[in-house]
């Protein structure tokens, strides 16, 4: 049920997220989404792709460092207030968001988050409780 996200560690200069992309394009690694989270000397890049171990293998033979990651993308109504309303499920069960970020598609009438959980586990289960929809890795990807 978790969507698998690549985290991609990268030097903050010219040219990195070309020739990491490169490696994903020689591979027919198609990106789905992505965001980027930058510092003065070094971004990471999450995103969900097609072929999450195929990426990870790939960009690591070619010596970037980078991770596979668990995070939950949860269906939210498309409309005003409605991350609010999350925001204070997520409150209500205790569970501390690490970052998130907007999947790039909507699924149907929904919007969709990326979301990670300090305790994803326990987030699935909340979030299922509360009545949200969490959407497949295979939804996601479209395999």
């Amino acid at each position: 049920m978790n969507v698998k996200q690549l985290s991609l560690f990268l030097e903050n200069k010219p040219g990195h997220l070309e020739n990491a992309l490169k490696v994903l394009a020689d591979r027919n690694i198609n990106i789905i989404t992505l965001t980027i989270a930058e510092a003065s000397d070094f971004g990471i890049v999450r995103m969900i792709v097609n072929k999450p171990e195929e990426a990870v293998k790939a960009l690591k033979e070619s010596h970037f460092t980078c991770s596979l990651t668990d995070v939950l993308a949860i269906e939210i109504e498309d409309k005003p207030g409605s991350l609010l309303k999350a925001l204070h499920a997520f409150s209500k069960h205790n569970l501390n968001i690490e970052y998130m970020y907007a999947f790039t598609e909507k699924r149907g009438d929904k919007a969709v988050m990326i979301f990670r959980f300090d305790d994803i586990e326990k987030a699935k289960t909340s979030l299922l409780e509360e009545g949200y929809s969490i959407v497949k890795n295979i939804d996601i990807i479209g395999a």
